[in-house]
């Protein structure tokens, strides 16, 4: 039996105390992948974003809302766990500066200045120790394949999931699984079933690499 983190839902940057940057994930991904390794008889921490899913409650759960909140969490418990699974979909970008009061109408406009946030899952792959192991998803809308295998190779994971847009607040999704030299596996129908085939993969594959 492993311990398996799981990152899932979103994350939210405030621009000031009531509005926010954030994305239609649901964690409906996550919750399904909880219960599948669940039903594996694995241990489940997940850390969660906001979202109105249920996650099971067998499982360990950590809720957070901003990108660094959820990095901290990652931080503080990946390496008291055997993998991780990052199906989260934290926010790319952050506002540089917060208003600290609602920010009122001018009948100018209002530019917003952004920075990048920090990738959680690529610092959480390339500090692994060599029995952890790391899997990613990436949901492109352009040149799938070939984007998934960059993010794969400059996040040093062991594999990377790859769905599409249609997938985020959905019940269902459509996969590929893909590794450094090509597509291992694909699955569709609910998110548990999708969830179900990616544990199968991921039991028999780090089986056979750890």
């Amino acid at each position: 039996m492993a311990k398996i983190l799981i990152t899932s839902g979103p994350t939210r940057e405030y621009l000031d105390p009531i509005r926010f940057i954030s994305n239609e994930s649901s964690g409906r991904m996550g919750a399904a992948l909880a219960q599948a390794c669940l039903d594996r008889g694995h241990e489940v921490l997940v850390i969660s974003g906001p979202v109105q899913v249920t996650y099971p409650e067998q499982a360990q759960l950590i809720q957070v809302v901003t990108t660094s909140e959820l990095e901290a969490a990652v931080q503080s418990e990946f390496p008291r766990c055997d993998g991780i699974i990052g199906a989260a979909a934290p926010c790319d970008f952050t506002p540089v500066a917060w208003q600290d009061s609602k920010i009122k109408k001018t009948g100018q406009g209002l530019s917003i200045t952004f920075e990048e946030t920090n990738d959680i899952l690529a610092a959480a792959s390339k500090s692994k120790r060599p029995d952890q192991w790391a899997v990613g998803f990436a949901l492109e809308t352009h040149n799938g394949f070939e984007n998934a295998q960059k993010k794969l190779r400059e996040k040093e994971l062991d594999f990377i999931v790859l769905n599409g847009p249609d997938a985020m607040n959905s019940t269902t999704n459509k996969v590929r699984i893909i590794s450094r030299e090509k597509v291992e596996a694909e699955a569709s129908g609910s998110k548990l079933e999708v969830a179900q085939s990616i544990l199968s993969f991921i039991d028999v594959a780090i089986q056979d690499e750890f």
